[in-house]
């Protein structure tokens, strides 16, 4: 049995991730760390600082007898290519699996957010990947939008509350951006992204869209028989 360790910024997204690749042969062990997350108005806030404690992080779960790290939290993934020293085991980053689908469907992407700290850093992880994977007649367009006001109900444990906002706010942008392939960029926002998506019809992807089939190609996860 493969073991994942899963590194979350905060503890609401362990649920997701059990419930996502439930139906796996998998050892999720979860590592729960909130403090960039609380620091992110900090003046002296920077990246440096987020791929700092990632990357120290980061060495100490690789030393916990995983098999892998999944990376969950966005500002996380987002310095994963910048990562000073190398790792024994593999590691993937929540998004890594909309990236791929990104490269193989070059379309008008418009990716949303509710955590503010993470839009930059994403949108600048994704600009590179594509950068150094197509050519530029190749590319998606990618447009950002920031869901203000919302992402504090998560950090104050209001899971319910964000979920209803946040679905009132995604089916509005779903139905005046349908031109646009929509993406709820965290995983926070795949449970109200689901829900717009079965009440609307429109298509709203989310890092646990293609999560399951990005870990069997990388990591070699096997479904339950």
């Amino acid at each position: 049995m493969i073991t994942i360790a899963c590194f979350h910024a905060h503890h609401s997204n362990i649920r997701l991730i059990e419930q996502a690749l439930t139906s796996y042969n998998i050892e999720l062990v979860h590592y729960v760390d909130p403090g960039l997350d609380r620091l992110k108005h900090d003046e002296d806030f920077n990246t440096a600082l987020v791929r700092e404690k990632v990357d120290q992080t980061l060495q100490w779960i690789s030393r916990c007898h995983a098999d892998a790290i999944l990376v969950t939290c966005t500002l996380f993934a987002a310095v994963l290519d910048q990562q000073e020293y190398p790792l024994p085991i593999p590691v993937t980053g929540i998004d890594d699996s909309l990236l791929a689908m990104m490269l193989t469907h070059p379309k008008r992407y418009l990716l949303a957010f509710t955590n503010p700290a993470t839009v930059e850093p994403t949108m600048a992880r994704y600009r590179a990947y594509l950068d150094r994977h197509l050519a530029d007649k190749d590319k998606p367009e990618l447009e950002s939008v920031l869901l203000p006001g919302l992402f504090d109900m998560v950090m104050r444990g209001d899971q319910k509350g964000y979920v209803a906002a946040l679905k009132d706010a995604l089916q509005q942008l779903a139905l005046e951006q349908q031109d646009t392939c929509l993406v709820a960029a965290q995983l926070s926002m795949a449970p109200a992204a689901e829900k717009v998506s079965a009440d609307t019809g429109i298509t709203i992807y989310t890092p646990l869209s293609l999560l399951g089939a990005n870990l069997e190609r990388d990591i070699g996860i096997t479904k339950k028989v």
